[in-house]
């Protein structure tokens, strides 16, 4: 019977892992989308300063 219980509380540990591996890879994720999506928009805003304010940039 113990041996049963302690078999379930591995599987559980190993899902529970897994389901940590996937949320921080989303997340990951996430934020790797969201940061080059941050730096083009950056980037668009510092080229159109660069035009307003007379600098040639290409």
């Amino acid at each position: 019977m113990s041996r049963l219980i302690s078999g379930l509380g591995e599987n559980t540990s190993v899902a529970t892992e897994r389901a940590s591996a996937a949320i921080v890879a989303a997340l990951l994720g996430f934020f790797i989308l969201y940061g080059v999506g941050f730096a083009q928009m950056s980037h668009e805003t510092a080229h159109d300063t660069r035009h307003a304010t007379g600098f040639p940039c290409h």
